[in-house]
């Protein structure tokens, strides 16, 4: 089932943060504001018995695109279609604020998030010194 990422899940996924991100540490990216002040885009996947397999973090931006902030499927769950369910719920979602595209983020060596992205339909360009200089990113796009 996939419903309301809420600011107690955020907590309790960061202090697990290993079973979604291994040796990444990207504590840092889970805002909190961002769950609080855009609840319609941050999502989880969740089950009775197995808890959140996987969660977006989300908002439409005012000129129309769907930010994909951060998305992450638990170890165990990888392979079972956590991802691509939460990046259809988040596009319905961003559709309904009048999103016209979808737009995420990642490091050029991220290839696991990159071949991710192509296969549920975003295009990905390399944009040097997008992060800042010296840090080029898959910039991916995708529209709605």
């Amino acid at each position: 089932m996939i419903d309301r990422l809420t600011t107690e899940d955020v907590h309790w996924v960061v202090a697990d943060y290993q079973r979604y991100w291994g040796d990444r540490d990207r504590r840092s990216l889970h805002v909190t504001a961002i769950v609080q002040e855009f609840p319609e885009t941050c999502l989880a996947y969740r089950t009775a018995d197995e808890g959140i397999l996987g969660y977006l973090i989300g908002f439409v931006t005012p000129a129309g695109v769907g930010y994909v902030h951060i998305i992450a499927t638990r170890d165990d769950a990888r392979g079972r279609g956590v991802g691509r369910a939460l990046h259809e719920v988040f596009a319905s979602a961003a559709r309904a604020q009048g999103a016209r595209r979808l737009k995420a983020i990642t490091g050029t060596d991220n290839t696991a998030s990159i071949d991710f992205h192509q296969r549920v339909g975003f295009t990905v360009d390399i944009v040097p010194d997008y992060g800042g200089p010296g840090r080029d990113r898959a910039v991916f796009s995708r529209a709605l």
